[in-house]
């Protein structure tokens, strides 16, 4: 197997056979003839001349590395797009690289600390969802600004983005092991992973954005619905608010199991806990969206969780940051109606 910056390759039989979309460099022993000629054939017209067309751009493109590790994998995903559908080839800062790679098997090239300064950038922002804008952007040396979360950028290439954010496998064996114990003599186990969103949005969404957050009632519902739909059920709950979830979410069942350890500084190990789980109930935020993006299966999601005035609603909409074969359960805004009665 050999790498090419965001492309893979396989020889078999002397020949090359595509697994990826993109690559630079070259196959050792093989010419660039050969490979040219073996792209050809395994490439589609279109996407070959696309291959052709980002291998000779001229220039590269990045995004500035901004927020927590969803937005990070957000704005990863929207570069590898909005690159792809511009023609340019991507590149990502060292601290995306360091944040991800800890997981992910990512493919595309990393820009040195010395690069990143000599460059000469066109900075462009970009909204949280898709415009018919974006895919023709003029210049050479793009960086991309803003917080992209939404699905609208590249859940045309889900395929891709998953490879993109396949695991290593050391990260699967340990989370496979962490799973293994919880199951002990169940047997055909549905695992559902539960991300509760608090820590800094206790405060940011009632006080800044006129918004609530998941409260017992809608884990409850949520809950009940996987109860009421699989046999053996076991929920693996993770948090930034571990003590908040001890209180609020019923264990008397016997299927309720807190794997994760809250610290934001290091989320990576309850990511993936939460990603290969079968189904997911998140709340809010990017980390349990991207978590249930890699999952699949069926998603539960709050919904409606901010009133009509919030400013918040001038930076995300419901429609394009939730899938739309996602099941949402509209939140309970009566703690901010009561507020504002009592004001």
């Amino acid at each position: 197997m050999y790498m090419f910056d965001h492309m893979r390759y396989c020889e078999e039989n002397n020949k090359v056979t595509l697994f990826g979309q993109n690559f630079s460099k070259y196959l050792a022993n093989v010419t660039t003839l050969q490979i040219t000629t073996n792209l050809s054939n395994c490439l589609k017209n279109e996407d070959y001349e696309s291959f052709k067309a980002i291998r000779s751009s001229k220039g590269m493109w990045t995004i500035t590395p901004s927020g927590r590790f969803g937005n990070l994998m957000g704005q990863y995903a929207t570069l590898f797009a909005l690159a792809r559908l511009n023609k340019k080839q991507a590149y990502i800062f060292p601290n995306m690289a360091n944040s991800l790679s800890q997981v992910f098997k990512l493919t595309l090239p990393m820009l040195h600390q010395e690069a990143k300064t000599q460059i000469p950038w066109q900075n462009y922002h970009i909204a949280d969802w898709m415009d018919e804008k974006y895919k023709n952007i003029l210049g050479d040396y793009i960086k991309l600004t803003g917080y992209p979360s939404s699905w609208t950028f590249y859940h045309h290439i889900r395929e891709e983005i998953l490879r993109e954010f396949s695991f290593h496998e050391y990260v699967t064996e340990k989370v496979n092991f962490y799973l293994t114990k919880i199951t002990a003599q169940r047997q055909n186990v549905t695992f559902v992973g539960v991300h509760v969103r608090r820590g800094d949005y206790v405060h940011v969404m009632p006080k800044i954005w006129k918004g609530v957050l998941a409260d017992r009632n809608y884990l409850e519902k949520a809950m009940a619905y996987f109860r009421n739909k699989y046999k053996e059920v076991i929920f693996i709950v993770t948090s930034n608010g571990l003590d908040w979830c001890h209180k609020n979410i019923n264990t008397s069942n016997g299927d309720v199991f807190f794997l994760g350890d809250g610290n934001e500084a290091k989320p990576q190990t309850d990511f993936a806990i939460l990603a290969h789980c079968n189904h997911t109930i998140m709340t809010i935020g990017t980390f349990g969206f991207w978590a249930a993006y890699l999952a699949g299966g069926d998603v539960i999601y709050l919904t409606n969780f901010t009133l009509p005035d919030s400013p918040f609603l001038k930076v995300f909409k419901y429609k394009a940051a939730f899938l739309p074969e996602w099941i949402g359960i509209a939140a309970d805004l009566s703690p901010l109606l009561n507020q504002s009665l009592n004001v």
